[in-house]
């Protein structure tokens, strides 16, 4: 890294590298946070920013191995980390209950967040998690008029206003595991399955493949994010912001031809983003499913929801897995319980209204 301030490019940052016996024969590795980052886009490597945002572009250096021993490269495979390597990603909070409690870094010794490339300063850490990855911001991600970048400088446009044909499901949780994903792929693939074309979006959380390809290989025939929309972790964002961007997901996907809309929210309803979204989700959610991990959080997500007037239908999540927990969360809730994969085989039509017509 040059001392002067002049930025240099990834390729000379390789050379040097390679000039003090470092360099990884792969060389940089751009994790999925930097996805909209096209190839063929000329960046370089500027110093550090004084005032650092969620959303920044850096490049780090891997310090020393902790929780996460790989990342996710721009299309979600996994990738190995090794001390010394050169990881391209994004700065940004993170707010994970059973993992990580993190916020951009204020200095250039920092952690790994999460393996979609998210970099913070861990604040706090579930005690089943080891250490984090550490790493050293080496510099910004500028252009070639030293501009810093962010994942901003990559949002897809606002588009116009659209709604899918049939209805739009949102999948919401009690809790972080409680089985959202699974219930959205799940209802993705049940409506695939009819011949109907769906769309899969991820509202909030942290940038992550493992989420966009679980509603591809469930049969998503469109899929959309908020890092789509400029966001590498929702966290810290304004709820205005997160708003606009939950209804621009789904007329992104109604726009393309979306006949479904699925919406997962991500973490429980009692975090603060969420509890925020669920007031402005009465109009675009015409099915709400919550995901539950037992009969007692059922309950209480069916009381938070319906005391916002939303139209909660069923319950689905790890309460699904116990038949005697699924017996407890009807007769206490009056709502039917369906797992994964009675959802996947046909039971996602029932979030669809009686009028609904499936292709031949």
């Amino acid at each position: 890294m040059s001392t002067s301030g002049e930025p240099l490019s990834l390729a000379a940052v390789l050379a040097d590298r390679r000039s003090s016996g470092r360099a990884h024969p792969h060389g940089m590795k751009w994790s999925y946070v930097t996805r909209r980052v096209m190839p063929g886009v000329s960046t370089l490597v500027g110093p550090r920013v004084n005032d650092p945002r969620s959303g920044d572009l850096v490049v780090c250096r891997v310090t020393r191995i902790g929780e996460h021993d790989h990342c996710e490269d721009r299309w979600g495979r996994h990738v190995r980390l090794w001390p010394g390597d050169l990881l391209v990603g994004a700065l940004g909070n993170r707010y994970a209950t059973d993992f990580y409690e993190g916020y951009v870094p204020r200095g250039s010794r920092t952690h790994l967040l999460t393996a979609g490339g998210l970099i913070g300063d861990v604040l706090a850490a579930h005690d089943a998690h080891v250490v984090p990855t550490e790493l050293e911001v080496i510099g910004a991600v500028v252009d070639d008029e030293m501009r810093p970048l962010s994942t901003e400088d990559f949002a897809a446009p606002t588009p116009p206003p659209a709604r899918p044909r049939h209805a739009t499901i949102a999948v919401v949780g009690s809790g972080m595991n409680a089985g959202k994903t699974t219930t959205a792929a799940a209802i993705v693939r049940g409506c695939a399955q009819a011949g109907l074309r769906v769309g899969a979006g991820k509202v909030t959380g942290s940038g992550s493949g493992k989420d966009r390809w679980s509603y591809i290989d469930s049969g998503a025939h469109s899929v959309a994010d908020f890092l789509d929309f400029g966001m590498p972790s929702t966290f810290g964002y304004p709820l205005e912001r997160l708003a606009d961007t939950m209804v621009a997901i789904r007329d992104a996907l109604a726009a393309e031809g979306a006949d479904v809309v699925v919406l997962e929210i991500a973490d429980g309803l009692l975090m603060p983003e969420t509890s925020g979204l669920l007031e402005r989700l009465g109009g675009i959610a015409d099915s709400v499913v919550l995901a539950a991990v037992d009969a007692l959080s059922a309950r209480s997500g069916v009381e938070i929801l319906r005391g916002l007037g939303l139209p909660v239908h069923v319950l689905s999540g790890l309460v699904s897995r116990s038949p005697l927990a699924t017996r407890e969360a009807t007769e206490i809730t009056g709502l039917p319980v369906f797992t994964p994969k009675a959802l996947a085989a046909s039971a996602a039509l029932d979030l669809l209204g009686p009028s609904t017509n499936t292709a031949a």
